[in-house]
């Protein structure tokens, strides 16, 4: 496919989830050229399907997205399987490279790559990993109501997820773990909605015919518990971007790391836009489509600014190709072409 792009691309979308699709789908329906480069690493894959998506509740994350790159190539946009390992500015573009050794050159990039979930280093997490470990209540919370589900502390905001998950089960326990136990204001919230606070580490799970049944202490004491809720570390995908002095920031919220940008997925490097998870650590698949065809719809807007002051420029020499031409069919008309 690179071979039949030799002149580069108008847009580069790294990142073949619900964010980047949606923007190449936009920006298809353009009339721009664009290929989606996709690492295949979904981050809902364990998921058994997407919810809160309207008339598509319920759908199995891969499905969705078959259907996504199905839509985009229907339009003549590319969908490439691979691992972008850097991008760096090329003339008035970017030059992108693939783990592979492949490159494409680009006029645009709309980066919707994702995050990664770093989950506490406790045995059996990452097996349960969206099946009864969970993260979202709105994404989970309806398939696991009513069952005693615990909340593992493991980063600043276990209290606050504590109290939402309160509202699919009146039997919620939050496992301080490493952390302190909740004091004052906390400590109150958490009583008066009736949610125990168990102290001591996690050491492990405890599944019984593949299911979760209990969390075991260091201490080994065991309290029964049917769903695990975890808030991971999220980091954004973005490293590739450091060789344009594009790095990840911080969160306020101290819940990971993601890339800023303005309202319209702008970033601090012209030419580059950003949407989903990789800039909005909370965005559900709704909202991470959503904003990449928004940030899909600000490219093309720059792009044809960008090809306008372009045609200005030559429409203002009267000595260019484009001006001489204009001037021969307005002095000779159909007779230049012999007619």
């Amino acid at each position: 496919m690179f071979d039949q792009l030799r002149d580069g691309c108008d847009v580069v979308v790294v990142g073949g989830g619900a964010a980047g699709l949606s923007g190449a789908l936009m920006l298809a329906r353009a009339r721009r050229s664009v290929v989606v480069l996709d690492a295949g690493t979904p981050r809902n894959a364990p998921a058994g399907g997407v919810h809160g998506l309207l008339a598509r509740d319920g759908i199995r994350p891969a499905e969705l997205l078959e259907r996504g790159r199905a839509e985009v190539r229907g339009y003549g946009g590319h969908v490439v399987p691979g691992e972008v390992v850097a991008v760096t500015r090329d003339a008035d573009g970017f030059m992108v490279t693939l783990v592979d050794g492949r490159a494409i050159r680009t006029r645009r990039l709309l980066v919707a790559a994702g995050l990664v979930d770093e989950l506490p280093d406790i045995p059996g997490l990452r097996d349960r990993w969206g099946r009864d470990v969970v993260h979202c209540p709105y994404c989970h919370g309806w398939e696991v109501r009513d069952r005693a589900i615990g909340v593992l502390a493991a980063g600043p905001l276990a209290v606050h997820q504590a109290l939402l998950i309160r509202q699919w089960s009146t039997d919620v326990t939050l496992f301080s773990h490493t952390l302190a136990s909740p004091t004052g204001e906390e400590a109150e919230q958490l009583a008066a909605r009736g949610i125990g606070v168990v102290a001591g580490e996690v050491a492990s799970l405890e599944i019984v015919g593949d299911r979760l049944v209990g969390v075991r202490l260091s201490d080994g004491n065991v309290v029964g518990r049917e769903v695990l809720a975890v808030s991971p570390r999220l980091v954004a995908r973005a490293g590739f971007l450091a060789p344009l002095g594009l790095h990840p920031a911080e969160h306020s919220s101290g819940v990971g790391e993601y890339i800023p940008s303005d309202a319209t997925g702008r970033t601090g490097v012209p030419g580059v836009w950003v949407a989903g998870n990789v800039t909005d650590l909370a965005a559900q698949v709704g909202a991470a489509a959503a904003a990449g065809a928004a940030a899909a719809a600000q490219i093309n807007a720059d792009l044809v600014a960008e090809e306008t002051r372009q045609a200005v420029a030559v429409y203002r020499d009267p000595f260019s190709v484009a001006s001489e031409a204009r001037v021969c069919d307005l002095v000779l008309g159909d007779r230049r072409h012999g007619l």
